[in-house]
């Protein structure tokens, strides 16, 4: 996605690609991060968070899983911290084929950066969660996956990860809005890094583009499978990036090469 400062816009795109996405057979849809809002300020978020449970974001993600029948992680979106005025957790929510919420995690890691021109500090305006969220999907072939919660900045600790890995998952989620300069650096080898190490699949879906408030986002929304090859990959703009992940990969990639067995720290 390319989100704009307008919620209601963000909202139509994001249902009209979950609507995509589903008519080309997806059982999991995962949006970026953001993807409800990208303003003119940090602040901007605080005007539209949500208490966890209500409001038009939940609403739309809810009601799209049960129509669909479909798993949909909801990038992120601000949820309000009780006796918090000026903090919001930065959250992505987990909705089943029911459109019931199973699993929420909130963003850890909170992104900070200065090179002279950009300046980020999201400690301004976000609280950071404290525990690592795994959930299960029991998907049509019959295999439940065990999916990690992650988020964009979290990218940068693989301590993150190798919880996540030794809570047995075999798919990590990371939406994303990686800033250009800071994507163009490190994005795809990070991720192919956490691929690789953890012996999972990554889906890394981005904001790629340039927003109405000025900003550019990296992009590259992909795919990356347990032997870190990138499988599916969308560099900029809205869309859909459809692929197809076997957990028979986690299988194979762990018997040949038994790294995670091998680890003695």
């Amino acid at each position: 996605m390319v989100s704009a400062p307008d919620l209601h816009t963000n909202l139509l795109n994001a249902r009209s690609l979950l609507d995509q996405s589903a008519g080309e057979g997806a059982e999991l849809a995962v949006l970026p991060e953001y993807f409800c809002m990208l303003g003119a300020k940090d602040t901007d978020k605080l005007k539209i968070k949500e208490t966890f449970g209500y409001g038009p974001i939940q609403e739309m993600l809810s009601e799209c899983a049960a129509r669909h029948k479909m798993w949909i992680v909801g990038g992120t979106l601000p949820l309000s911290i009780e006796h918090a005025q000026n903090k919001i957790f930065n959250t992505s929510l987990v909705f089943d084929p029911l459109g019931r919420c199973l699993a929420r995690y909130d963003k850890i890691h909170l992104f900070k950066f200065s090179n002279g021109i950009e300046h980020y500090d999201e400690s301004r305006t976000l609280q950071p969660g404290t525990k690592p969220v795994v959930f299960e999907l029991p998907s049509k072939d019959g295999h439940t996956w065990r999916v990690g919660l992650s988020i964009c900045y979290d990218l940068r600790f693989p301590e993150l990860y190798r919880s996540l890995a030794n809570l047995n998952t075999d798919l990590i989620l990371v939406p994303s809005a990686f800033t250009f300069t800071t994507g163009q650096a490190h994005w795809e080898v990070l991720l192919r890094a956490r691929a690789i190490e953890n012996q999972v699949w990554v889906v890394a879906p981005a904001q790629g583009g340039l927003h109405e408030n000025t900003r550019r986002t990296w992009g590259q929304t992909m795919i990356v499978s347990p032997w870190g090859e990138i499988t599916a990959q969308k560099a900029t703009g809205q869309g859909c990036v459809i692929g197809e992940i076997n957990w028979q990969e986690n299988v194979l990639v762990r018997n040949q090469l038994p790294a995670l067995e091998h680890r003695v720290l």
